[in-house]
């Protein structure tokens, strides 16, 4: 890890490329995969709640995102996008798995349904 007062002059003196974690974690190795998750939803009444994210690889490995802490709002057609982060990268994902959530106890279970999803890797763009 780096110091916050002095990461900049460390990375900037390495001639190889570097990859710095800013945003991290509380367990070892400390960094955060950070997604993307772009998703539009076609329930015609609002829908409010966390969205938890599973992605699994050809091998079977399956990571969990971390939820966030502030609630999304859905509407029709609207698109939102939310930022999510994985304790591990996996490179080759075969299924992504969505699970919607209220986190109350009272009250209906609320369906979440989806029009059009996108998941997109900001460490490793490219994918």
């Amino acid at each position: 890890g780096y110091y916050a007062d002095r990461w900049k002059n460390l990375l900037i003196s390495m001639s190889s490329p570097t990859k710095a974690y800013f945003d991290t974690s509380d367990q070892e190795p400390f960094c955060m995969y950070n997604y993307l998750l772009d998703i539009i939803t076609w329930n015609k009444s609002i829908r409010r709640g966390f969205i938890k994210i599973k992605i699994t690889d050809y091998a079977g490995n399956t990571v969990e995102s971390e939820m966030n802490r502030e609630a999304s709002t859905f509407q029709q057609y609207k698109r939102v996008k939310i930022l999510t982060g994985f304790y591990q990268d996996l490179d080759k994902i075969s299924k992504i798995s969505l699970t919607f959530s209220t986190k109350t106890l009272i009250g209906p279970k609320h369906k979440l349904r989806i029009l059009q999803m996108r998941l997109k890797s900001l460490n490793n763009p490219e994918r």
